[in-house]
Order: structure tokens, then sequence, then C-alpha cells
């Protein structure tokens, strides 16, 4: 059976990244162990007081910030928005949640997290549940995502220990992964989240990508004799 592997890349306080989990899962059913998906994680908010200050300062801050983001969540159905999202308590840096993912998934390579997709998650894996519930997390309840105490209850909720995470991130293992993932955007010159990297980084889909063009993308790789080889032009 042919498979292909795709590179997300994304930041967990992206709406966008938000508001495509429905397509990802749907990627997921309809393609199963055809498609393998690589979690990448990207800086976009790694400072995220200055980036908001500064794109916004003229727009109206944080208030203005806050508005937009509903409005591009009244169009989606499959996600809820809190009212004071970005208005309380609002994270620092993704970064952190990030470090976190980062051990999650070196759990995961060693054996030490269930790898493949667990009944009750829509078909995600245990790592990918996690980030949808940090997500939800910010987006839906106005949780401060870039603090420890959070993360460590949402994985509390999933039975994810919390001290191998805590060592993994306090021993630089986490760090190292993370610059990885950073490393490879610079690489592939990803252009921000969501971005969606197949063929080795050939074939770029960034933004609010429509399901049918994602899809169509997969088919063509998957069904193409030439996959895997030089492109012709």
């Amino acid at each position: 059976m042919k498979k292909i592997t795709i590179e997300i890349f994304t930041d967990v306080l992206c709406i966008w990244a938000y508001g495509a989990q429905a397509r990802i899962d749907q990627l997921k059913a309809d393609y199963g162990e055809q498609v393998v998906l690589r979690h990448r994680l990207i800086p976009i908010f790694a400072a995220a007081r200055h980036r908001i200050e500064t794109d916004w300062s003229s727009k109206g801050g944080y208030a203005a910030f806050n508005r937009h983001l509903h409005q591009l969540a009244s169009a989606w159905k499959h996600v809820e928005m809190h009212a004071d999202v970005w208005l309380q308590d609002a994270p620092e840096s993704s970064q952190v949640a990030h470090l976190y993912l980062k051990a999650l998934q070196l759990l995961e390579a060693r054996a030490e997290l269930a790898p493949t997709s667990v009944a009750g998650f829509n078909g995600r894996s245990l790592v990918e549940e996690y980030a949808w519930r940090v997500r939800r997390a910010f987006f839906a309840q106005a949780r401060n995502v870039s603090r420890m105490t959070t993360l460590d209850a949402v994985a509390e909720e999933l039975d994810i220990p919390v001290d191998a995470v805590h060592q993994l991130i306090d021993t630089g293992a986490a760090h190292a992964a993370l610059h990885q993932d950073t490393a490879v955007r610079d690489r592939y010159q990803v252009s921000g989240s969501p971005t969606l990297v197949f063929n080795e980084g050939r074939q770029h889909l960034y933004g609010n990508i429509g399901y049918r063009i994602i899809d169509a993308n997969i088919r063509e790789l998957l069904h193409d004799r030439q996959f895997g080889e030089a492109s012709w032009c």
C-alpha cells in the first residue's frame, strides 16, 4: 500500500489551525494508514503580546483582535469561541505549549504513550487529542495555555504522565525537538500556520484551504506513477 507523509506546521494559538482541525480529522477518516501525519510546531505567537500589540495597535489592540477572531469563527459551525479570548489572562507565548507537545511526541516515539488512534478521540492519536484540547482550552474556554498548570490539567484529563513530560522539558530534549521543527520550517520556507507540506517540501498548502483541495492533492500523489521522483518541470 502506497503511503504519503504530510507535514503539518501550526501554532497552537493560531485560529486558522483551530478551525482546520475538522479537515485534518476528515483526512484521517478518509485515508487512514495511507497518510502519515507529522505534526510540527512553529512560533507564530512565540511573543504573543508583542505580535498583537504591534500588528493591532492602530486597529484597536486586543479588543479589535478579539472581535476579528469572533467574526472569523462565526462562519465555522464546528468550533466554539469564548467571549473573552485574548482579553482575560492572555497567554504570553505559544512556546510553552509547543514544548509540552514535543515532549509528548518524544514519549509517543518511545512507545511510552499510545501511538495509535484512541477510541472516542474522533480518530486522533493521544498526542493529537491533547493538542486539540489545548486549543479548545484557549479558544473555547479562554484559559491561559502558556501556564504549565493549565497544560498539566489538560494532560491529567487524558491520564498522561505529567512527570515524564516535565523531565523531557527540564533536560532540554523537548527544546531540541522544537528547534528541529523550526529548522525544517526554514528549509521548506513555510509561510505560516497552518501549512501542509507534501512530497518532501515540493508542495505547500497554506492557510484556510478547503478540504477538496487537500483531498485532490493527496489523491494525485497516491495515484501518480511518478510519485517520489523529480518533477518534470
